[in-house]
């Protein structure tokens, strides 16, 4: 029996919008070889809720033996995976998707549930981003092909594009659903197997995906696990059997992931941080600028972006207009209960994450110069007291060189920065490790061509500022990262090797 008749048939699970519920099915358990199960050792550890602090489930803590298994599942699966066709393995995942899509509400209440995020602001458009995924890349595997190259009248020469293998994907807590189909859908289109390794403050989300794909893919083809970076994602990107490993996350973790790769030969792509620009020319359109300034800024995720706009340049003649407005805008964003339809804003993830930001706020109050606008207002809900909430800070009199434009804070927090000219804005937006994505805003056809030219980000934007979504190229240069996400070329270049052929017709 062929390997697409043998997968499982999809047996649609009832929708549970009970997010606590759901939770409480998927404690314990990861996704090895189309079973949910618990870690080797039995080991668990907490998930908590960040606009409550309580637990709400229990992850499995994995460890090397767990990744073990799972690469074990995903190596004997991948082979018969491999001699589908692509479009075969392209039906599947766009099933996949379908199913997701039924499933997009409970998957947007499971990731508000363990990551505070708005439900209404934040956790649905990243479910539709997920589904968007699914469908693209399912339809692009008659796509992975090779050419004829010219060579000898006597001779064929042509390429193929062949698997990598086993794919260990490193994922994050701020957009984990998002991030796991850019990594995964095209992974698997391209015709491997896949370990993910969640990120320890959220696993449940990702971990419901792979259960209800599992209701369309084979057997291990697709596998989760969760557990901390040291025991269970070093042994995934050290593994002799990972052909390729895909991570996102911070800097200083994807330089070691990277080295780990790098050791065995494996091939990497790493998505790292961002301390990304946004410039507003004297003459933009203000109340566009603003607009674009709040959601560039990410402030309904709490800033916990790699592209959020942390640094904003804006013309000494507009400055103070610009930082009247923003702020006027972030206070009329709601801080609540992430489940509220009324909410906009939720929490940071963790109480990690709580006090670093909240150092960074400090940090600045302290400087000469610099002035903290607060925006927004804390809940005043009492169930939420011991929430993760951190009001929005904009701050202005800081410069370039401050530490606060200098490092990624992943927070609400944004430094907003004069300048007179163009060229002092392009060498300041540029003067950073690095390079994700940049924005300008300005009516001059011309200043916005050569800024596009020249800003050193892997992302620019001009006069609009959308998240990153299937289909638009996604990577940065500098310390921000190798290689692309998110398209057709990603996956040729990332997720196939080439291979050469030459055929003697004497």
């Amino acid at each position: 029996m062929s390997l697409a008749a043998s997968a499982q048939s999809p047996q649609r699970l009832n929708v549970n919008l009970d997010a606590a519920a759901l939770a409480q099915s998927l404690s314990g358990k990861n996704y090895v070889n189309g079973q949910l199960v618990g870690s080797v050792s039995g080991k668990t550890f907490d998930v908590v809720s960040p606009a409550t602090r309580q637990v709400v489930a229990k992850a499995a803590f994995g460890e090397a033996a767990d990744v073990d298994a799972a690469v074990k599942a995903a190596k004997a699966a991948q082979k018969e995976w491999a001699k589908l066709t692509p479009r075969e393995r392209g039906r599947m995942v766009s099933e996949c998707g379908r199913l997701l899509e039924l499933h997009a509400e409970e998957l947007a209440r499971l990731v508000c549930l363990e990551t505070g995020k708005a439900l209404r602001t934040e956790c649905r458009p990243e479910s539709k981003v997920l589904t968007d995924a699914f469908e693209m890349f399912g339809g692009l595997g008659s796509e992975i092909k090779g050419e004829t190259v010219p060579h000898k009248s006597d001779m064929l020469v042509m390429t193929i594009r062949e698997p990598v293998g086993i794919v260990g994907a490193i994922i994050p807590w701020n957009v984990p659903m998002m991030l796991l189909s850019l990594k995964v859908c095209p992974a698997l289109v391209a015709g491997n197997a896949v370990v993910v390794k969640s990120a320890e403050e959220a696993p449940l989300a990702v971990l419901r995906i792979a259960q209800l794909c599992g209701q369309i893919l084979p057997p291990g083809v697709f596998n989760m696990l969760s557990g901390m970076g040291p025991e269970c994602g070093a042994p995934l990107a050290q593994h002799k059997d990972v052909g390729k490993v895909s991570f996102t996350g911070s800097v200083e973790t994807g330089k070691i992931v990277y080295k780990y790769a790098a050791e065995r030969m494996a091939t990497a792509t790493m998505e790292l941080g961002g301390k990304s620009p946004m410039i507003i020319m004297q003459d933009a359109d203000l109340d566009r600028a603003v607009d674009g300034a709040a959601n560039g800024m990410r402030f309904t995720r709490c800033g916990q972006s790699c592209t959020a706009a942390s640094r904003m340049f804006v013309h000494e003649s507009i400055h103070d207009a610009f930082v009247e407005k923003l702020k006027a805008k972030v206070d009329a964003m709601k801080m609540g209960d992430p489940f509220d339809e009324a909410t906009d804003i939720g929490t940071v993830i963790s109480p990690g994450q709580f006090e670093k930001v909240k150092n960074y706020i400090a940090i600045g109050e302290k400087t000469a110069g610099a002035k903290a606008v607060r925006c927004s207002t804390l809940p005043s809900d009492a169930k939420l007291k011991d929430g993760f909430y951190i009001q929005p800070v904009l701050f202005v009199g800081l410069d370039n060189n401050s530490k606060l434009a200098r490092e990624e804070i992943f927070g609400p927090v944004t430094c907003i920065i004069k300048f007179k000219t163009y060229a002092d804005v392009l060498a300041a937006a540029n003067d950073s490790e690095y390079g994700l994505a940049a924005t300008i805003w300005t009516k001059d056809l011309k200043t916005a061509m050569d800024a596009a030219h020249k800003l050193e980000a892997g992302f620019v934007q001009v006069n609009q500022n959308v998240v990153v979504q299937p289909g638009l190229s996604y990577g940065g240069f500098k310390q921000s990262g190798i290689g692309k996400e998110a398209t057709l070329e990603a996956m040729l270049e990332h997720f196939t090797k080439k291979k050469t052929v030459l055929i003697n017709l004497n």
